[in-house]
C-alpha cells in the first residue's frame, strides 16, 4: 500500500471517487473532476489517496488546513476506505499520514468527527490517539 497527497486530477481519481463516496454517504454526489481539481489547487484542503498493490485507489482521506486566531487547526473529513478492501490497515496509514502532514505544516489540533454506528472508525481513532471531546456539534444547513 501507498499514501500519496494528490497533486493532480487524473481519470483513476474520478473513478475512485464515483466508486467511494456512495460507501460514506447515500445522500451525497461524488465529487465532479471540476470539484476535485478545485480541491487538489486549493491551499486549505489536501486530499491524501491510499494505493494497493496494483496502484488502484482504495481510500481517501481530506485534511482542511486553516488559521484561526487561537492558532492553526485542521480537521480530518470524509475518510473512507473501500469496502473491499477494509481491514488492511489502509484507514489507519490515511489518518497517520494526515497527522504527520498537519504536524509539518505547525497545526495545533487536528480534530475529526464520526458517527456513533462507525465502530471501527471510533476504534481507530481512539487507538491512534484522538481523545473524545465533550462538546454540541451544531449544524445549520443553508
Amino acid at each position: 500500500m501507498q499514501i500519496e497527497i494528490a497533486r493532480a486530477v487524473t481519470d483513476d481519481m474520478v473513478e475512485a471517487f464515483a466508486r467511494l463516496i456512495p460507501q460514506l454517504s447515500s445522500s451525497s454526489l461524488p465529487p465532479t473532476r471540476q470539484e476535485l481539481e478545485e480541491m487538489v489547487n486549493s491551499d486549505a484542503s489536501i486530499l491524501f489517496l491510499a494505493r494497493d498493490e496494483d496502484g488502484q485507489i482504495v481510500g481517501t482521506l481530506t485534511l482542511v488546513v486553516f488559521r484561526i486566531p487561537t492558532g492553526r487547526r485542521a480537521w480530518i473529513e470524509d475518510v473512507v476506505v473501500d469496502e473491499a478492501a477494509r481491514g488492511r490497515g489502509i484507514g489507519e496509514a490515511l489518518t497517520r499520514a494526515a497527522l504527520e502532514h498537519a504536524a509539518q505544516l505547525g497545526v495545533k489540533t487536528v480534530d475529526l468527527t464520526s458517527r456513533p454506528s462507525r465502530e471501527a472508525a471510533n476504534r481507530l481513532y481512539q487507538k491512534i490517539g484522538f481523545v473524545r471531546r465533550e462538546t454540541n456539534l451544531y449544524r445549520y444547513t443553508l
